[in-house]
């Protein structure tokens, strides 16, 4: 059974930094690039950010020199550390692991990113 666990999720202070982690089990992780991506309520889900096998990675425009991702290929976990946080960096954010040569697409349950009042 595949299951990717999100954590990290929690309260947006603005300027700050939150930590989102992703543990993956179920899968060959090799075989898979990990992704984050976000979404918020009545809007399509949009790709935070990628990482192949390697260092190889993507960024959304609107996170370039802010978020960071990174994946542990022993641990099987993928992280997600942002930094200069702001209000419309609030969200859901999704795992998903994409499989590199044929198979099936699998995501996480989601964890929140909540602004602060």
């Amino acid at each position: 059974q595949v299951q990717l666990v999100e954590s990290g999720g929690g309260l947006l202070q603005p300027g700050g930094s939150l930590r989102l982690s992703c543990a993956a089990s179920g899968i060959v992780f090799s075989c898979y690039a990990m992704g984050w991506y976000r979404q918020a309520s009545g809007n399509q889900r949009e790709l935070v950010a990628q990482i192949l096998y390697g260092v190889a990675t993507n960024y959304a425009d609107s996170v370039k020199c802010r978020f960071t991702i990174s994946r542990n290929n022993t641990k099987n976990t993928v992280d997600l550390q942002m930094h200069s946080l702001n209000p419309e960096d609030a969200d859901v954010y999704y795992c998903n692991a994409y499989p590199v040569d044929s198979g099936r697409n699998y995501w996480g349950q989601g964890t929140q990113v909540t602004a602060s009042s």
